[in-house]
């Protein structure tokens, strides 16, 4: 089996389409941006990420410490949807944190290149979910995919897909590295088809991040995923982002494409560091800087 997935989906774009739909789609960012309400919603969708190689148990404690103090500071800010931190943290960050509602979300498998044993990604994979991981964000093989052994891209995902029926497994496309728009939706349409929760545009860690062509592509893979199969597969910008602009257009975008019940954090999220103290200070009209450098009370 060459690709899975290939008779069963159109993988074909047309790219002056999707430029003109996200141009116009566009010139509705700076109306939206004074609305508070979806300013508080983007908030309410954010991965809140720390992904450095200088990341300490400490950092990963005092991160989640911000993130349980939230309310006492925004009472009426629903807080970030998870943390996302490298899989030596998860043991500490779940000790740590209490925060209702806010899930915790491991790169695993290899990231961010993939390029690793199988059962080394399966055992990261398992290990991460031992620890308390909620979530796991994994990597395509993005060799094996640009080769066209597409069956092997969409076994390794299948496998970690099993290895704990409990975490969402969002796979990261890194749609940078692909080389058209139609890779990124055959990539879309392989991972949906192995089993993904969501699927996330970038680990972060390459030159060109997530785009807003890339995102569009992708919900107009998974609005047809969804009616083929009657299955809702959330969306993750990744990488990149850092202004309120920023997520209120890609928040447009799925509002537009996919419709009203993608706009919660079960269905769409946010990938970011900056973004948080960035959406704070335009909801609260003036500078804030709360997680950018979390400290102990």
């Amino acid at each position: 089996m060459n690709n899975p997935i290939e008779d069963k989906f159109n993988v074909e774009v047309n790219e002056a389409e999707v430029k003109l739909a996200v141009s116009s789609i566009k010139e509705r960012v700076n109306q939206k941006l004074p609305d508070k309400e979806i300013l508080k919603n983007c908030f309410n969708l954010i991965d809140l990420t720390t992904l450095n190689s200088t990341d300490s148990v400490e950092k990963g404690e005092l991160f989640a410490q911000r993130v349980n103090d939230f309310p006492k500071h925004f009472p009426n800010i629903p807080n970030v949807a998870a943390i996302c931190i490298y899989p030596s943290l998860v043991a500490s960050v779940k000790q740590t944190l209490t925060a209702k509602d806010v899930k915790i979300a491991s790169v695993a498998a290899g990231f961010p290149a993939s390029q690793t044993f199988i059962n080394i990604k399966l055992s990261e994979c398992q290990m991460c979910a031992d620890s308390g991981a909620d979530e796991l964000d994994v990597v395509i093989s993005l060799g094996y995919f640009l080769e066209g052994d597409y069956f092997t891209v969409f076994s390794e995902l299948q496998q970690i897909k099993e290895v704990d029926e409990n975490a969402k497994v969002k796979v990261i496309l890194e749609t940078g590295a692909l080389p058209t728009l139609s890779d990124i939706r055959l990539a879309s349409f392989l991972a949906m088809e192995a089993g993904a929760d969501f699927i996330k545009t970038s680990t972060g860690k390459i030159e060109v991040a997530a785009t807003p062509e890339a995102v569009y592509v992708m919900c107009c893979a998974a609005k047809e995923y969804y009616k083929l199969t009657g299955r809702m597969v959330g969306i993750k910008p990744a990488g990149g982002m850092s202004t309120a602009a920023d997520a209120v257009l890609y928040y447009l975008i799925v509002k537009e494409v996919l419709g009203e019940k993608w706009l919660n954090n079960s269905y769409l999220r946010f990938g970011a560091s900056r973004l948080a103290d960035s959406l704070l200070s335009d909801i609260m009209g003036e500078k804030v800087e709360y997680f950018s450098a979390p400290r102990k009370e």
